[in-house]
């Protein structure tokens, strides 16, 4: 057998384990808000230890998470050394959104039903700590000669901003790699993501007794002025469109209402929080004015109201550097081969926190185990889950990868 095809049965031989080591991961909740993920990076830690992988265990100071409004983060990096050469990092975040309802499996449960595995970070991004960690284990089982390194990071605040995951690695020196792969779906390997820009939006008017409305000032109505005109923005975005396959405009979605006191009172206030999306080729900062400039001209038409605009989040877009070349193709090949298809280079809607290794010159691609679309995965919604061959699959892509990176 070649190099390709003995990883390819080592991760036959242990795929039983590699799953069941996504199930023991996936039934530790990590769930962002309220962000209490220390835990699980604890429980993960000691996985890995069992596999003869030591995890360094990088916790962020306790201010800091609490000051972006999370409970507890420690991050984690194993560093397996193989020789002189370059560093490839595998990312996957474990920070998941609450589950919500609708859920007919055990959102915590790690259920397999029909050659799937079903609960929340099944496909986002759990499931990429198994296909990395055991793509790594694969590669060691072949004990040949490789030039460089491979570092696993486990991180936890995606779902926030990335801030206090891998940009809080990066900016205290803890890891440069000089390429990275990042968790992702099994179909495509995407080398460009959109922005986001996330505000929250507080309009002030004048509380008063519903019997007597004209002593105060309204301001859910102030609110619903400016939302019209954030709406109509909207319809305009659709008339841009990106030239990254994959991304088609730029949207925004108004995703938190909450105001009033009363259903007898006049409210005083109204909270709204918006999430602009960002293509590759628009500029940040202006997108943020422009957004501001509506809002305010929204206000001066409605007496008595004030606003007070927060910025949550900017999020920059990824867009490709010229050295992930070999990560391309690599994964394009070795994609093709074992799935049987083209796998394209495409952009994304999505946002990650991909693009903070890009800002830090880190030229990196999403690939990793999942379905076609993100509809198909669930994620986000009911019933998440991960097709067991696609995790498969994705193990062996990336176990070849790393063997044609660090060949």
């Amino acid at each position: 057998m070649n190099d390709y095809q003995k990883l390819d049965a080592w991760i036959d031989a242990h795929f039983d384990e590699e799953v069941r080591f996504l199930q023991e991961l996936v039934r530790v909740p990590t769930d962002t808000p309220p962000g209490n993920n220390a835990p699980h990076a604890e429980r993960t830690a000691e996985l890995l230890n069992a596999f003869g992988f030591e995890a360094e265990k990088h916790r962020v100071p306790e201010a800091d998470v609490r000051a972006a409004g999370l409970q507890s983060i420690t991050n984690l990096i194993v560093r397996r050394k193989y020789g002189p050469g370059r560093t490839v990092a595998l990312n996957a975040h474990g920070d998941v959104v609450p589950p919500g309802e609708g859920w007919t499996h055990d959102p915590y449960g790690g259920e397999i039903v029909d050659g799937k595995i079903y609960g929340r970070a099944t496909a986002v991004s759990k499931g990429d700590f198994a296909s990395f960690t055991f793509a790594v284990r694969a590669l060691e089982s072949l004990q040949a000669k490789l030039n460089g390194s491979v570092e696993l990071h486990f991180t936890y605040d995606e779902e926030w901003g990335g801030e206090l995951g891998p940009g809080w690695l990066l900016k205290k020196g803890l890891t440069k790699p000089d390429l990275m792969i990042a968790a992702g779906f099994s179909y495509e390997v995407v080398t460009a993501h959109n922005g986001c820009l996330q505000m929250e939006v507080t309009v002030h008017g004048k509380m008063a007794h519903a019997a007597i409305p004209d002593t105060g000032v309204d301001a859910l109505q102030g609110a619903v002025q400016i939302l019209n005109a954030l709406y109509a923005q909207n319809t305009l975005y659709q008339q841009v469109s990106s030239q990254v396959t994959g991304i088609k405009h730029p949207y925004l979605n108004v995703g938190l209402i909450e105001g009033g006191t009363n259903t007898n009172v006049v409210p005083g206030k109204v909270v709204f929080k918006l999430d602009r999306r960002m293509i590759p080729e628009e500029n940040p900062q202006q997108v943020e004015a422009n957004i501001r400039q509506v809002i305010a001209d929204a206000a001066a038409r409605c007496p008595g109201i004030t606003v007070d605009i927060r910025r949550m989040l900017l999020a920059n877009a990824l867009k490709p550097l010229p050295g992930n070349k070999p990560l391309v193709e690599a994964i394009q090949k070795h994609g093709k081969d074992v799935f049987g298809q083209d796998i394209p280079a495409m952009g994304t809607p999505l946002y990650t926190d991909v693009r903070l290794y890009g800002e830090a010159g880190v030229p990196g691609v999403i690939y990793g185990s999942g379905p076609r679309t993100v509809l198909e995965s669930h994620a986000k919604r009911a019933d998440e889950r991960l097709d067991l061959e696609d995790l498969r699959r994705a193990t062996k892509v990336v176990a070849r990868t790393l063997r044609d990176l660090l060949a």
